[in-house]
């Protein structure tokens, strides 16, 4: 039986009218060592990420100074209003003989023409209830990349795999990462909280000042806790991984284990997580929640082609190697067990 929020992405790929969504395509606009959340002024952060959106993206990014979609000259995203970053680590192929190759991020179904990226959902409800968009200055954080354990990583039960057997397959989604070879591809799941306490933009943790919903999910209609009263759009991605270069087993590790880890250096795949800071114009995403859109096009949002996104681009600030095949994760980043230790 299908858990009841994998229940909600179905009416999420549906694109029914009753179900009114944002679902948009993010080309690629840099992968690089920066992390203006938990890092901030750090060139050169403890592990590698995948970056898209806006093209202000830098080492700071602090919301005092920094007017994101002023300072913004493009966007790596097809609705045109929208100069926030998305970023999440990067996913790398570790060979039998110890070496590491980053695996490519290709478009997902109907975007297949985006250079990497990944695809992101904002969904107001799936009850007709109003939310309240993001603020100038809003930033979160979800999941954790020091969790090494199922027992952990089911804190955040909403960020998940799927081992694509073709480009539309949307069942089986787990909380590790995938043991077999998948046929299309690994797809990652982020789903953000949906609740905010109405006051901070952000939090020491970036994540305390938002919450999932109280004894239950979004996808059901589930209450805000009391702590965190203010429904917000859901903030999903979806990044697809090919992984498909790398399915022969042959070349996979000696015990049969699955051969991907993580840039922050987890082989389990609970440590998933992914970073926001919202930097849209205007109140063009209150408009658009409180409208009915349906995928990636709303009639009062400005739009542009995902070649456009896919001009849109940055020069890496860390000058390093990450196309080729490497002694090590970028940063010297080691691969660890749910103890902290070192894996060999």
């Amino acid at each position: 039986m299908l858990p009841k929020w994998y229940c909600g992405l179905a009416l999420v790929w549906s694109f029914t009218p009753a179900s009114a969504l944002l679902r948009f395509s993010c080309s690629q606009l840099v992968v690089e060592r920066l992390d203006p959340l938990v890092n901030p002024g750090v060139v050169g952060s403890p592990h590698l990420h995948q970056i898209i959106g806006g093209d202000t993206f830098n080492a700071s990014m602090d919301p005092k100074t920094l007017s994101i979609p002023d300072a913004a000259t493009c966007t790596t995203c097809t609705f045109a209003e929208d100069f926030s970053n998305y970023w999440t680590a990067v996913l790398f192929f570790r060979a039998r003989n110890g070496t590491y190759k980053r695996v490519p991020q290709k478009g997902n179904v109907y975007f297949e023409e985006s250079h990497g990226g990944m695809t992101v959902y904002y969904i107001p409800s799936y009850h007709n209830s109003k939310v309240t968009a993001f603020k100038p200055g809003f930033r979160m954080i979800t999941g954790d990349p020091t969790f090494r354990t199922r027992d952990e990583a089911s804190k955040y039960r909403q960020l998940t795999y799927t081992c694509l057997q073709d480009p539309m397959t949307r069942t089986g989604e787990t909380l590790d990462m995938p043991k077999k070879p998948c046929p299309a591809g690994i797809m990652a799941n982020l789903r953000f909280p949906t609740c905010w306490d109405g006051k901070n933009l952000d939090s020491a943790d970036h994540s305390s000042h938002v919450s999932y919903p109280l004894n239950g999910t979004f996808e059901d209609g589930a209450p805000c806790p009391a702590s965190h009263p203010v429904p917000i759009p859901q903030l999903f991605y979806e990044i697809v991984w090919d992984t498909t270069p790398f399915n022969d087993v042959s070349e996979w590790p000696a015990d049969g284990s699955q051969p991907f880890v993580w840039s922050y250096g987890d082989e389990t795949g609970f440590g998933n997580h992914g970073d926001y800071v919202f930097g849209w114009k205007g109140n063009a995403l209150q408009i658009a929640m409180d409208t009915n859109c349906n995928g990636n096009k709303c009639p009062e949002l400005k739009y542009q082609a995902i070649s456009n996104g896919n001009a849109c681009t940055k020069k890496p600030s860390v000058d390093e190697d990450l196309d080729g095949w490497l002694t090590e994760l970028p940063g010297g980043m080691p691969v660890t067990d749910a103890k902290g230790n070192v894996i060999v």
